[in-house]
């Protein structure tokens, strides 16, 4: 039986494989991971690490991966659409595989159910999170609202819970009714079961940082992304 294809993936710190990865695709993938040591969403946290994102695409591309993803969100959209796309066009350049950034993910995922108006949620200062706005913005999106939790250090997010995490994206969706999309950014967040919830409770799809940049990777290998249950897209064969 011929192996699996593989994704790999440019990590923030740690290069343990996402839950979220194993339960929207238990088998027919493999994840393959390198982790580049970002402590803190800030700026200079992601300057800091800026020279170390090529390499890992190399070492990953060494390993066997067939498509690359740079996960993260804040760390590719940070400086611009511009920006976000020059580091798909390095890791590509580097390694001769298809490659994507989480924040190119969530782009192609809002456009692909037909998103203009967008709330936002995110784990983020204010100051990184006015830099997704631009971001979007430049990406062709109006955004309604946005808003962060003002996390700044690593692994903060994954220990939001379930409960606070659904609480803070409906208070932000409230604020903006008239979106037509929501999006949740931060890869931290453990989005994947709260997405088909959220859904229902607000009325619009919702696009979340690790569970569509999933999508966005496995779909690099040639496969569908689809992982029904889990919203909207998600449930799109």
């Amino acid at each position: 039986m011929p192996e699996a294809p593989a994704l790999g993936m440019i990590v923030p710190r740690s290069a343990v494989v996402p839950n979220e990865a194993l339960t929207m695709y238990p088998s027919g993938v493999r994840f393959l991971m390198e982790a580049v040591g970002l402590e803190t969403m800030t700026p200079a946290g992601y300057e800091s690490v800026m020279d170390r994102i090529v390499p890992a695409a190399q070492a990953l591309a060494g390993r066997g991966a067939q498509a690359i993803a740079l996960m993260g969100t804040s760390v590719s959209f940070y400086k611009g659409a511009a920006f976000n796309e020059s580091l798909v066009c390095s890791i590509r350049g580097a390694t001769g595989l298809p490659s994507t950034t989480m924040s190119t993910a969530v782009v192609k995922a809002l456009r692909a159910v037909g998103a203009k108006r967008v709330a936002v949620a995110t784990a983020y200062n204010e100051e990184v999170t006015g830099r997704l706005r631009g971001f979007l913005t430049e990406s062709g999106f109006e955004v309604l609202a946005a808003s962060g939790m003002g996390l700044e250090r690593i692994g903060l997010a994954g220990k939001i819970s379930p409960r606070e995490l659904q609480e803070f994206v409906t208070g932000v969706f409230r604020t903006a009714p008239a979106s037509d999309a929501l999006l949740i950014s931060c890869g931290g967040f453990r989005t994947l079961q709260l997405i088909a919830p959220l859904e229902r409770e607000c009325g619009v799809p919702v696009i979340s940082s690790m569970p569509h940049a999933l999508w966005a990777g496995v779909r690099l290998l040639g496969l569908t992304g689809a992982a029904p249950g889990f919203g909207t897209l998600l449930s799109k064969i």
